[in-house]
């Protein structure tokens, strides 16, 4: 087992919609995703980030938590609506002053801030205008990259312009799963194309503002295989692929789009929009849960889409491929392509069990404490061989709301009861602040050392 750089960042992530609450509070506007949420279905169970996990105020205390784990970094976002509630015009000193108020109190917990700008929040005021298929997007998102990093530069230096490119631009434009609940190929060629005129910009306004500042991207990063090895799903793979991992880091490090996208989004790329995307980054961030298998839908907008993972591979219970390894597989391919330090962003498992305390206040999640163990082996493992991976972040700190899947699906390694927003720390948790602890001691990845949490069940 290998054994991890001594300065190997250990953390957690979260993002503002699905955690703060406080959704018409203190100025803030709404964003597509308030908007998804009063649409019929959009949400399951109709369920909106109104609420949340309330962290707005109870901010505090979830710092105390992430103190108590013995996490080095988290990872959080800016929500554009709180500080910007048209998207561009009157700033919300208000929402800009609960950021300052995180920020100080992690610093004060010894807890270094990584801020994410975009985590899905587009203010609906922008969308009205067009959102990300409007190319003035790029302009709107560079005036409130400038805003972030004039507030928050003094004390922030680690920097992600956007989690997740694929995930929303599919979902949202493509597949019509998420806000706006789009489904049109063109729109959303466009969206690909000005998310990442967008994240050019950002990263040039993080450059200039803030002094040594450390600036990387969120990709959602899966290895894309056929369903079967029919030819056309051998096909619907490769498209898929390109959609969902290369798309957004292929033109963002590499100065180009992969083939087939190339081909579809010519139309839509003017002259010196590539040099403008293709920005020198710090580093490349890595969220991964599982596998992703594809096939042909020749109904669907791009013609293709999921398919069934093979017979016998085993599953969570919301469905997602069990095959740690693949986490493995991704690293590798990200480190050979890009060249890049790689920090894991997220990394974690779902269950649409309750994972309740029992009568002596546990909470027994072992399934995913097996998995992250499995999966930070396998990191390990492609830092033996030859991976230049430099922190990992656990996907999530709480129980929160899972986008379209509202509060059915728990991700948290610390159970939150929507009920009374108690929290109580999972068995994963006290795992994580142990593993966290020896690795900080100098034993390898995998060999628990002590946490504060150690010992406590």
């Amino acid at each position: 087992m290998a054994v991890l750089p001594k300065d190997f960042v250990w953390g957690v992530s979260t993002s503002a919609y699905q955690i703060e609450g406080a959704a018409a509070e203190d100025g803030r506007g709404p964003s597509i995703w308030d908007t998804r949420c009063r649409t019929a279905g959009g949400v399951v169970n109709g369920d909106t980030g109104d609420v949340a996990c309330d962290h707005y105020h109870r901010y505090a205390e979830d710092v105390a938590l992430l103190r108590d784990i013995g996490v080095g970094a988290y990872r959080f976002s800016i929500s554009w609506p709180r500080v910007l509630p048209r998207g561009r015009g009157a700033v919300n000193e208000a929402g800009l002053d609960f950021y300052d108020r995180l920020i100080d109190r992690l610093l004060e917990a010894g807890i270094e801030p990584w801020a994410c700008l975009y985590h899905w929040d587009l203010p609906q005021a922008l969308q009205d205008l067009g959102g990300w298929a409007n190319r003035d997007s790029a302009g709107w998102y560079a005036d409130y990259a400038v805003l972030c990093a004039r507030r928050f530069g003094d004390r922030v230096t680690r920097w992600a312009t956007f989690n997740e490119f694929s995930v929303f631009t599919l979902f949202g434009y493509a597949l019509g799963w998420g806000a706006p609940s789009v489904s049109d190929r063109g729109e959303h060629l466009k969206v690909i194309h000005h998310t990442n005129l967008a994240h050019g910009a950002g990263v040039d306004v993080l450059r200039a503002l803030v002094p040594g500042a450390s600036i990387g991207a969120v990709h959602s990063f899966q290895p894309c295989r056929p369903a079967d090895p029919a030819p056309e799903n051998v096909e619907a793979a490769a498209l898929f692929d390109e959609l969902w991992n290369l798309c957004f880091p292929d033109a963002q490090i590499l100065g180009r789009y992969p083939p087939r996208i190339a081909r579809a989004i010519e139309p839509y790329v003017q002259a010196g929009d590539m040099a403008r995307i293709c920005r020198p980054v710090d580093w490349f961030g890595m969220n991964h849960y599982a596998p992703l298998f594809a096939q042909a839908e020749p109904g669907a907008v791009w013609g293709c889409g999921f398919g069934a993972p093979p017979k016998g591979m085993p599953r969570t219970d919301i469905g997602w491929p069990l095959q740690p390894s693949a986490f493995h597989e991704a690293l590798m391919h990200a480190a050979a392509r890009y060249r890049l330090p790689i920090y894991v962003t997220e990394n974690g498992y779902g269950t649409k069990a309750p994972e309740s305390p029992d009568a002596q206040g546990i909470v027994m999640d072992r399934e995913r404490l097996d998995y992250l163990q499995a999966c930070i082996g396998e990191m390990a493992r492609a830092v033996r061989d030859g991976a230049d991976v430099r922190g990992y972040f656990v996907w999530s700190l709480l129980d929160n709301f899972e986008w379209g899947g509202g509060y059915g699906t728990r991700f948290g390694i610390v159970h939150v009861d929507f009920e009374t927003q108690a929290r109580t720390p999972k068995e994963s948790a006290k795992w994580y602040s142990a593993l966290i602890g020896g690795a900080l001691g100098g034993q390898t990845a995998a060999t628990p050392g002590t946490g504060r949490f150690a010992g406590r069940s």
